[in-house]
């Protein structure tokens, strides 16, 4: 599940044209690279701004739908965002409502979640565009931080904006030190510049991986290409990083499919040979029921 941050905050023009509008185009790219990185991945959308959490769009592969939720969203500009809930909603909430109930989100109506995805082998993962202040505080973050670690959700932040102060940071910062595990949730922070929020955000470990250097769940934003296993800095030339990877994502694909196949052509080559072996065993004992009754009659005449 994406969300974004469609409070008040996101007017701001200090990523241009608008903190909303630089979120809709990152949204693209992220649907494109998680979809086109893996077929059996689905992509779902929600807000956590307004009047409350709204659920836009459930888990999908089509595009049009996730364009026609920011479409809709943007109309719903306004107030602050409601982050812990939207956080919550994600994890829970798979389905959208239907018309004759409120497009505000209320916990207690939900009935499907993640969890009950019908692809299992999916992963549940949630990531949150934040561009406004949080309001809660950091424990009651820190204890749903430790409940979604508990249940194997990957959460990843992406801070962007020209924020007052660095509380919201400090926040999602402690809320990664509880989420994260061995691998994903990660934090990256992006201040204002004049590249694209998009185009920033493919050279982090959001969508590059474990092997992006910089910002992966530090906050300390993107950059330091050190450890990209490709030889080069990734927020140098984003869009080649993000097509390497997945050039070496979909051969890895393909050559588990090829072992997977290989190892079940194996296994009915060695079932056919235990057939024929017992097709074999049953011929010589017949034969030898055989001479033993030609035998049997040579006696008695």
């Amino acid at each position: 599940m994406v969300v974004v941050d469609n409070s008040e905050s996101s007017r701001n023009g200090d990523y241009q044209p608008t903190r909303f509008d630089s979120q809709v185009d990152a949204v693209n790219v992220l649907f494109q690279t998680i979809t086109q990185g893996n077929p059996e991945s689905s992509v779902g959308l929600m807000s956590m701004g307004g009047k409350g959490p709204e659920v836009l769009v459930t888990l999908t592969t089509e595009q049009g739908k996730i364009l026609e939720g920011l479409h809709r969203t943007k109309k719903k500009i306004g107030g602050s965002s409601h982050f812990k809930t939207g956080i919550q909603v994600a994890v829970v909430c798979h389905r959208p409502y239907p018309s004759s109930e409120s497009p505000q989100v209320s916990l207690t109506h939900l009935q499907l979640a993640l969890k009950h995805r019908q692809n299992r082998s999916q992963r549940q993962r949630v990531i949150v565009f934040v561009c406004s202040p949080i309001e809660e505080d950091e424990k009651e973050l820190n204890a749903l931080a430790k409940k979604l670690k508990k249940g194997n959700v990957l959460v990843d932040f992406i801070l962007f904006g020209d924020l007052e102060d660095d509380t919201t940071q400090k926040k999602l910062q402690a809320f990664n030190d509880a989420v994260k595990g061995n691998e994903g949730s990660h934090l990256v922070v992006i201040p204002p510049s004049s590249k694209l929020l998009s185009d920033q955000l493919v050279a982090t470990p959001i969508l590059l991986g474990e092997n992006a250097g910089g910002a992966g769940g530090s906050g300390d934003g993107v950059g330091g290409g050190d450890e990209f296993e490709f030889g080069f800095d990734p927020s140098i030339e984003p869009e080649l990083a993000l097509a390497l990877r997945m050039s070496m994502e979909e051969e890895k694909a393909r050559q588990e499919k090829r072992a997977r196949e290989e190892e079940e052509a194996a296994t009915k080559a060695s079932l056919g040979d235990v057939k024929e072996e017992d097709e074999s065993g049953q011929g010589s004992g017949s034969g030898a029921r055989g001479d033993k009754k030609d035998d049997d009659k040579m006696d008695t005449s």
